[in-house]
């Protein structure tokens, strides 16, 4: 399976492309440059693979939530490529992805996703391991401040993302001893992404073009109520 992965929810903008078992990414921390660098990150690493898109079985990103102005570029991006490629497209939690990415790097079976939603709020997210070494939901997403998120009533977590350095005391005082470790410092990464997506991509889990939608948390919350 050949999947070109992207992500540019938060301050970097990554690039993976998976084919077979092998798996490549490019990657720069450039905030305010996702939009300028992602094109020519996406047309490097086919280049450097020796593939076009045309042997590609999908394109995948991360949908959010994360930086509105970053989920956008992604969606936007992958949305052109993919109709003008007649490719599937497979939306990915990048609160999924960066617990991906803290079982790849930490080997954490259970964890607590979150980013920095701003205005005293946090994107947040509870994942587990399943038997593929793949991260799966173990409780809904959500967009609150920390002190009301909901929490898990067993223990063995670690929590990971920049929503554990703005908010990580309180997270710590409500969670006590169900806590194993905090890695504020992860960061959602397309090979994370590019993972997902091959799981879900395989189980027919996939979008058209047009079907390809970010997704804000904070959205939803404004329109349930």
């Amino acid at each position: 399976m050949n999947i070109l992965a992207v992500d540019t929810s938060g301050e970097t903008c990554s690039v993976a492309l998976l084919i077979g078992t092998e798996l490549r990414q490019r990657l720069e921390r450039e905030p305010r440059r996702h939009g300028e660098l992602v094109l020519a990150m996406m047309d490097g690493i086919l280049a450097e693979a020796g593939i076009g898109l045309t042997r590609l079985d999908a394109l995948a990103f991360g949908r959010g939530p994360g930086s509105f102005t970053g989920v956008r570029i992604a969606t936007a991006v992958v949305q052109g490529v993919a109709y003008g490629a007649d490719l599937p497209v497979v939306p990915v939690s990048t609160l999924a992805a960066l617990a991906q990415g803290c079982l790849r790097s930490h080997g954490s079976s259970r964890v607590l996703a979150a980013f920095d939603a701003r205005m005293g709020e946090l994107y947040w997210g509870p994942y587990r391991v399943d038997n593929g070494d793949l991260m799966r939901p173990a409780g809904a997403e959500e967009v609150a401040p920390p002190q009301v998120v909901a929490l898990p009533t067993a223990g063995g977590w670690s929590g990971v993302g920049s929503g554990w350095a703005a908010y990580g005391e309180v997270l710590r005082e409500r969670l006590g001893a169900r806590l194993l470790a905090v890695v504020p410092d992860t960061l959602c990464e397309a090979r994370d992404v590019a993972v997902l997506a091959a799981a879900e991509f395989a189980s027919g889990h996939w979008v058209t073009a047009e079907q390809a939608l970010p997704v804000y948390l904070r959205e939803r919350v404004t329109f349930r109520h």
